[in-house]
């Protein structure tokens, strides 16, 4: 085999390799995405650009929370594995009469770690409006309790009424920013980190008040529509989307641009209207 077919080769098995992808959370997420990245060929670079703090009304929380012990609700709505946290750190598990519906598989998942019974997951599309469209047509009656973070949009509230079911949303966590390390900062704005993950609205927003704006040659890769509209909206570019809001579909764009096309930086994605929740 010669010099430049085994290039050919090594490009086609690692067609990321020695590129270096700023991965914005951290914990068994970041981990594990580093992983997936580090199996084709990249250098992932773990910088949780947000953090989860407890709400400042603590109390509405813990009211709701064990009213949802007791049973006063009839469906319990969980849109984040850090709302699974806020249950464990409580010490609160659902009424065995309470059913449970997660957004995503990504938030089942979480809630089957924790114990928790999962009723319903919306199948065509993980998002708060893909739950509020294929809610369950024989349970549009009853008390729901959606706890999210103090900056979620009402989306869900909202469509949950609209349906016919008396919906209540309770503040379980605040979204706080986290300074990026000066080297990250750095390595961002001279391009040797060229591609940058966006995981919600959030962080998002994080990236653009703490690295904006990006090298032309930075690729921007966005968990799903929803997070791609929020980061028009915080005037990033966006170059890649998910197909779906899962890590794992995240990974998948990125590689697959790569493997498909030369050029480092493709040109931003066309705008259009948002389709899935972010924190």
């Amino acid at each position: 085999m010669t010099d430049r077919s085994r290039a050919a080769t090594s490009a086609a098995d690692k067609p990321l390799r020695g590129v270096r992808v700023l991965v914005p959370r951290g914990g068994k997420w970041g981990d594990s995405v580093a992983a997936a990245l580090r199996s084709h060929g990249a250098q992932p670079v773990i910088a949780p650009l947000i953090n989860f703090a407890p709400t400042e009304n603590p109390h509405d929380l813990r009211v709701a929370l064990l009213r949802l012990e007791a049973g006063d609700y009839d469906w319990l709505v969980v849109t984040s594995a850090t709302t699974v946290d806020v249950l464990i750190g409580n010490s609160i598990r659902p009424a065995p009469t309470t059913r449970v519906a997660a957004v995503g598989e990504t938030t089942a998942a979480a809630l089957a770690l924790a114990g928790i019974r999962v009723d319903f997951v919306p199948e065509n599309d993980n998002s708060a409006r893909g739950l509020v469209k294929e809610w369950p047509a024989d349970q549009i009656v009853g008390r729901v309790l959606v706890p999210q973070s103090e900056i979620a949009e009402p989306t869900l509230v909202a469509g949950l009424a609209e349906r016919g079911l008396d919906a209540e949303f309770v503040a379980a966590y605040r979204t706080v920013g986290v300074p990026v390390d000066p080297e990250i900062k750095t390595a961002v704005a001279d391009g040797g980190i060229s591609v940058v993950l966006i995981t919600s609205g959030s962080v998002a927003r994080q990236i653009a008040a703490q690295l904006a704006p990006l090298p032309e040659g930075t690729t921007v890769a966005c968990i799903g529509p929803r997070t791609a509209f929020d980061a028009r909206a915080a005037g990033l570019p966006v170059h890649l989307i998910a197909e779906t809001r899962s890590a794992a579909a995240l990974v998948d764009a990125v590689v697959e641009h790569a493997a498909s096309s030369g050029d480092p930086a493709p040109q931003p994605s066309s705008g259009g209207s948002p389709s899935t929740e972010s924190h």
